[in-house]
């Protein structure tokens, strides 16, 4: 029967990366202006809904649009949502 490949043993020191290390950007906070404009357009998007329940029918261009206050008022609170992405 042939005998077996002796085989190495890994040598004690690590081996080192070849790859060029990238350093990832870092952006800080976001300002404060754009976290009150994302929180204030959830909160407008939530007054509209509740105002439109509440007096949609003393209120003309709310009565006009009828159904499509709801559009307008989740319209908003989306809108406020996509800009939570983007906050840091």
């Amino acid at each position: 029967m042939p005998k077996s490949k002796v085989r190495k043993k890994d040598s004690p020191a690590p081996v080192t990366d070849r790859r060029t290390p990238v350093k990832a950007k870092t952006s800080g906070p976001s300002h404060p202006i754009y976290v009150a404009v994302m929180l204030g357009m959830m909160l407008v998007g939530l007054l509209w809904l509740v105002v439109n329940y509440l007096a949609a029918e003393q209120i003309p261009f709310m009565a006009e649009l009828g159904a499509w206050n709801f559009a307008v008022g989740f319209g908003f609170m989306i809108i406020g949502l996509f800009m939570t992405m983007r906050w840091r």
